[in-house]
């Protein structure tokens, strides 16, 4: 995936957009990616930010409490936003289920909706939903689902301790769980019928488009002029949708975005002073 460029923005480099579109944070869980998401929330801005589900990790959260500063940093800076304009609608997902009491209600600047229906600049009007309730393991299955949890928890350990080994031979980040959702049958199957459903429901609900999140694996797909969007997670990938300022919708990964903003970053010390470094 390539990043997305910026619509406009301040001579802070902030880069600022229509809609942003973040899920699966895990908050409350060692996995979570919060220090590359506070650097992506100082640098991206939008009108309207949607959370789109398991920003909170309840079932980690339930069997042992882990909680950083970080973490609430995470919030803070989402709450911030909220008090200086932004809108911010939190859709629930499966590990923040408990929020779904609190449909319709409004906390500190941040609504909290079962679904909602997006309308872009363009006219197109996108279903946001988590997407959990279109998985038949967390459905029927709510032991498997959380034997699935476990084994992704003891996976992203795995790449922890292979990433450690890595990152000392000079390797970059490789992650055992994404690669084992590329390479095992069962998985791919998994993840082309959940957007095959999702763009049914999309149909069904007469709109142009669905964005959700759940299953961790951002894309960006065409069902026969319903457009699919999954905005990834800040786990692994690191990733997010975005609506540009004229309607169009594009995944963001900030790996990508990282990078770049430290070529300019560099480009911009005085040669001499890279030099003496």
């Amino acid at each position: 995936m390539n990043a997305a460029p910026a619509d406009s923005g301040t001579n802070t480099g902030t880069r600022k957009y229509r809609t942003l579109f973040l899920s699966d944070v895990h908050l409350g869980t060692k996995g979570a990616q919060v220090a590359a998401l506070l650097e992506f929330l100082r640098q991206h801005d939008a009108e309207t930010i949607y959370l789109v589900g398991d920003i909170v990790d309840g079932w980690r959260l339930r069997s042992g409490w882990y909680w950083p500063q970080s973490h609430n940093d995470v919030v803070q800076k989402l709450l911030r936003k909220a008090r200086k304009g932004t809108r911010i609608v939190y859709v629930p997902g499966n590990h923040d289920e408990f929020l779904r009491e609190y449909c319709g209600m409004n906390f500190g600047g941040i609504e909290i909706r079962e679904t909602d229906i997006h309308v872009a600049a363009d006219g197109k009007r996108y279903l946001v939903i988590h997407g959990d309730v279109f998985d038949v393991v967390v459905r029927h299955a709510r032991w498997l689902a959380y034997l699935g949890d476990w084994a992704y928890e003891i996976a992203l350990w795995l790449s922890t301790h292979i990433n450690v080994a890595r990152r000392r031979l000079g390797f970059t980040y490789w992650s055992l769980s994404a690669w084992a959702k590329v390479k095992v049958k069962h998985a791919v199957n998994f993840i082309g019928r959940f957007e095959e459903t999702l763009a049914g429901e999309a149909r069904r609900e007469g709109v142009d488009g669905v964005i959700c999140g759940h299953i961790h694996s951002a894309a960006l797909r065409d069902f026969g002029g319903l457009a699919y969007v999954n905005t990834g997670d800040w786990v692994e990938s690191c990733t997010a949708a975005v609506e540009h300022f004229d309607g169009r919708i594009e995944i963001i990964e900030w790996s990508t975005v990282s990078r770049e903003l430290n070529r300019q970053r560099a480009a911009a010390i005085p040669l001499w002073r890279r030099r003496a470094a």
